[in-house]
């Protein structure tokens, strides 16, 4: 795999709760010179980086429920579909991880299934935050993201105990096969680490890192 089949895979992303207005400026005119799948930012700037990223073909993805995914689920999908209507293509949603955790399985996919309803055409990733799941828990997870019509199953949000590992990848691509894609993120900062996501079964790489990436190789 060459860097640019690499970079054609990354969702550059910005995510800092600091970030200003140039650095997303700045992470947009990478993605179009790198030629990155996505950019990855928070909702407040989906319409910037709209204007930023106009004619490019990068895709705007931005995050629901963010980092906690313990938000009410009508609070979520009211911020998806103000997220749809500034522009953005992809939505990363955190799943209710303690839910999740007390076995509530019908209401982790209910949470998730209510934001792919409200906000069609739109590729959605469930983020299940594996970090603080069992691996039994993690399979589950990705069950309940398929039943809920989710696009991707993500590892991570970045902000948890731990981020992306290929056990992970591996043990999600064995539970959805090719029906979802999967998105490894949290923690990638090498072309090594991201090609070893890519051959567990990654199909997209999130990363804030994705300059050093492309041109460490």
């Amino acid at each position: 795999m060459t860097g640019a089949d690499m970079a054609r895979l990354i969702d550059h992303t910005l995510l800092k709760a600091d970030a200003k207005l140039d650095e997303i400026k700045r992470v947009c005119e990478e993605a179009v010179r790198y030629r990155f799948c996505a950019v990855c930012v928070n909702p407040f700037y989906v319409s910037r980086a709209k204007r930023f990223l106009e004619g490019s073909g990068v895709k705007i993805a931005t995050v629901v429920g963010f980092p906690l995914g313990a938000g009410m689920t009508e609070v979520k999908v009211y911020e998806a579909m103000r997220c749809a209507l500034a522009g953005a293509d992809e939505l990363d949603v955190v799943m209710n991880v303690g839910a999740a955790r007390d076995g509530l399985w019908d209401v982790v996919t209910k949470d998730l299934s209510d934001v792919v309803a409200a906000t069609p055409g739109l590729v959605h990733k469930a983020i299940i935050e594996a970090c603080f799941l069992t691996d039994e828990e993690k399979g589950l997870a990705a069950k309940a993201a398929l039943k809920a019509g989710m696009d991707f199953v993500k590892t991570s949000t970045g902000y948890g105990s731990g981020g992306a590992t290929a056990h992970d990848v591996s043990l999600i691509k064995g539970v959805v096969g090719e029906r979802a894609g999967i998105k490894a993120a949290g923690g990638i900062r090498s072309f090594a680490q991201a090609l070893e996501m890519v051959e567990a079964g990654a199909t997209r790489i999130g990363t804030s890192s994705g300059v050093s990436i492309v041109d460490g190789k």
